[in-house]
């Protein structure tokens, strides 16, 4: 195992210094956009390690830029901003909303999204593409009842990860099973053992918040069943597995045919809607900013690791493992730290997936709990920090709440417990469920 070097972290140190400190600096986490700050922190990289040439570097960072799984979730990005775009612009949005607020008590409306969004995403497999259904709702809600809107954006993104994380179609379950080597379904019941008590705690924290909240609705709740139509084909499609580009393109059709029928959209403004969102500020274009952040990140990650900046990181962390309770937490802090420098669950669970694989084996780890802790502790990072998709779609798609990522973090429960919770259960594990497992390894038959 190489050591690695903490100078290969510079460009993500770089990174942090400039995108945070400047928001606390100016009180304004818009002073300083995210993509200067990537930028910023390219140009580090590109800086580092002169023992290798500027076109090799040049190498590094488009083959990591063209990466099968940031190429996916870049397409994911374009889709969501369409089926968003057009879903608002055919009156879905508000139909929506309204539809909800005249069958639900207000009290349980934030909870509702969170419910919802948890469906939405373990049959999806998306975080970012739930984010980009629910999000529009989210904003309705908060505007028509006056509950705070990081509140309800921070329900969406709660049960965004919640199926990020146990999905049987999401990258990372397909990844962290695959560097694992264990089963799906094995990795599913063993994962949701460990966060099913924090989404329960969620749901009762939810209901208790919002339940305090004091408005009334003095407007006529109008809806047509036909305008909600798009988002019903989205949740059943997504509830009976289809694939996340199919649901996307799906939605986004027949809310182009919705809003056409019903005269919502204007037939030569079809394409219009797609790209623009009906004001103009939506669709695929609000897309573009996080689908470049994604690829520059990429980018970035290749250099830094091609430095020795994850390696050093992986080193550290089995150095310091000893016991099996330790391997647990050390795979916990491993995913940690790695999505935290990548801001890529996927790409994370990539990385430490066969360092991770090396810790269970030596101290009687099963495969599904080593699975379920890769995919735990990177989905619990990557749902709160500020500089990732996630809260940066959520905070972009509440442009007009004018909230940051930053607003937003103090309503994420579920991530916090879901890292809470998993951690419980490795600290309160009696020995004996690692000997059975040795023993069972040892003696198949």
């Amino acid at each position: 195992m190489h050591k690695g070097r903490l100078s290969g972290l510079l460009p993500i140190g770089v990174f942090l210094i400039v995108f945070i400190g400047s928001g606390i600096l100016f009180q304004d986490f818009y002073a300083m956009p995210a993509i200067v700050a990537f930028l910023i922190a390219l140009v580090t990289a590109f800086l580092q390690n002169r023992s290798v040439s500027f076109q090799e570097k040049l190498h590094i960072v488009t083959s990591h830029m063209g990466d099968e799984n940031v190429m996916i979730m870049c397409l994911i990005f374009i889709l969501a901003g369409a089926f968003s775009g057009s879903v608002q612009a055919a009156g879905g949005v508000d139909s929506t909303v309204n539809f909800g607020l005249s069958i639900l008590p207000p009290s349980i409306a934030v909870t509702g999204l969170f419910v919802i969004g948890c469906f939405i995403s373990t049959a999806m497999g998306t975080s970012v593409g739930t984010i980009a259904a629910l999000t529009p709702i989210a904003v309705g809600i908060s505007e028509k009842t006056g509950i705070s809107g990081a509140l309800c954006i921070g329900a969406v993104v709660c049960g965004a990860m919640f199926g990020d994380n146990l999905s049987m179609i999401s990258d990372t379950t397909i990844a962290a099973t695959r560097t694992q080597g264990c089963e799906m379904k094995d990795k599913f019941r063993e994962n949701i053992k460990l966060v099913l008590p924090a989404a329960i705690i969620t749901i009762l924290l939810f209901l208790i918040i919002a339940g305090n909240s004091e408005y009334r609705i003095e407007e006529e709740l109008s809806y047509n069943i036909l305008e909600i139509l798009p988002y019903l084909v989205v949740l059943i499609g997504a509830l009976a597995g289809m694939n996340v580009f199919l649901v996307l393109v799906s939605g986004t059709v027949l809310s182009i045919l919705v809003g056409v029928f019903t005269g919502s959209i204007p037939a030569d403004q079809i394409f219009a809607v797609i790209a623009k969102g009906p004001d103009g500020t939506g669709g695929i274009m609000n897309m573009y900013d996080i689908t470049v952040i994604s690829i520059v990140v990429a980018g970035i990650i290749g250099l830094v690791k091609n430095n020795g900046g994850i390696d050093y990181i992986l080193y550290h962390i089995k150095k310091r493992v000893k016991t099996p309770k330790g391997a647990q937490i050390g795979i916990a802090a491993l995913s940690s730290l790695v999505d935290i420098s990548t801001a890529n669950n996927t790409i994370a669970i990539v990385m430490a997936g066969p360092i991770a694989k090396d810790i269970s084996k030596e101290y009687q780890v099963p495969p599904k709990r080593a699975a379920a802790l890769l995919d735990i502790f990177t989905s619990v990072w990557q749902g709160i920090i500020p500089y990732g998709a996630q809260l940066l779609y959520a905070s972009a798609g509440a442009a007009s709440l004018a909230l940051t990522p930053i607003d937003i973090i103090p309503y994420l429960f579920y991530p916090v417990l879901m890292g809470i919770t998993a951690l419980f259960f490795i600290l309160l594990e009696r020995p004996k469920d690692h000997m059975g497992y040795e023993k069972k390894r040892r003696n198949p038959l």
